[in-house]
């Protein structure tokens, strides 16, 4: 008789597509790498297909797999939506939560996460490909960015709207509010996941005939903050980051018109009423 699949098995079967490993996924899991490895053996058997094949020293899912991973991904959903039905007690949570976001909101997450659930894993993906089809197949639960065009199943609400503002070390000698020519003196850092160094301050400058030196260009605002605070280097940063570096920079407003954004948390619409994600999505907000 061929096996059944239970909650169980879809978990394992969950857990070995995202990480493409059976160690991986017995880590995930809490498993021993012998009972992953024959759970994937029965997971074989009841679809009636390979599910992972290697490919190098990897493994890669097959197209089943990435057919039906959506769907799996969507029944564990709603299989925890009901077991957590009752009051939820966050002390009492287990349960890891795939999170895509940019900078300035990490530590102040988990920070709060460790006082109130010590049982939830926090799993931070970088942004990068923002498509809405990781919220689709579950492999990202919650989404903190500046959003996408309008999508039928992808709920959204705004967390708040963010400036870029200048930032230089703290001794610098820069004025707190320097012109735009003032700001041309100095070597700059340009922020951009593509590597461009152009952007809304080039804008700016041009308009007024001025042109700024960028000298290096990282993906990642931290990045920007850190390199600025041990050299002479001006920087754009998100006001809420640099007022993270206290002693180390110092932040001031540019005069240019610069766009503001607004952040937002984005999940799929299948975790509306999930307690858990409920959850999260509210102590996110309360973080922010």
């Amino acid at each position: 008789m061929p096996d059944q699949l239970d909650l169980n098995l879809l978990r394992v079967f969950d857990a070995l597509l995202q990480d493409g490993s059976v160690t991986a996924a017995a880590e995930r899991l809490h498993l021993s790498i012998p009972a992953t490895s024959r759970a994937l053996a029965r997971l074989r058997r009841a679809m009636g297909d390979p599910v992972l094949v290697r490919a190098g020293r990897g493994m890669v899912p097959t197209p089943f797999a990435l057919r039906i991973a959506p769907r799996v991904r969507s029944l564990l959903d709603e299989a925890a939506a009901l077991v957590n039905a009752k009051e939820l007690d966050p002390a009492e949570l287990r349960r890891t939560f795939t999170i895509r976001v940019g900078d300035g909101v990490v530590t102040q997450l988990v920070t709060e996460m460790a006082a109130r659930a010590p049982g939830v894993v926090l799993r931070f993906v970088p942004e990068g490909d923002e498509s809405v089809d990781a919220l689709r197949d579950g492999s990202v639960d919650l989404d903190i960015g500046a959003g996408y065009d309008a999508e039928s199943d992808i709920r959204s609400t705004v967390l708040f709207r963010e400036r870029l503002v200048g930032v230089v070390r703290a001794d610098s000698p820069l004025g707190n509010r320097p012109t735009l020519r003032q700001l041309c003196r100095y070597p700059h850092v340009s922020v951009s996941r593509r590597g461009r160094t152009r952007g809304p301050l080039d804008v700016a400058l041009q308009a007024a005939g001025l042109q700024r030196r960028v000298a290096a260009v990282v993906p990642f605002y931290t990045a920007a903050a850190l390199l600025v605070a041990s050299s002479d280097h001006v920087g754009l940063v998100p006001q809420r980051l640099a007022e993270q570096f206290p002693g180390r920079l110092r932040w001031f407003p540019v005069s240019a018109d610069l766009p503001e954004i607004d952040v937002r948390l984005h999940w799929h619409a299948r975790l509306d009423a999930d307690p858990a994600h409920r959850w999260l999505r509210e102590t996110v907000r309360a973080c922010v």
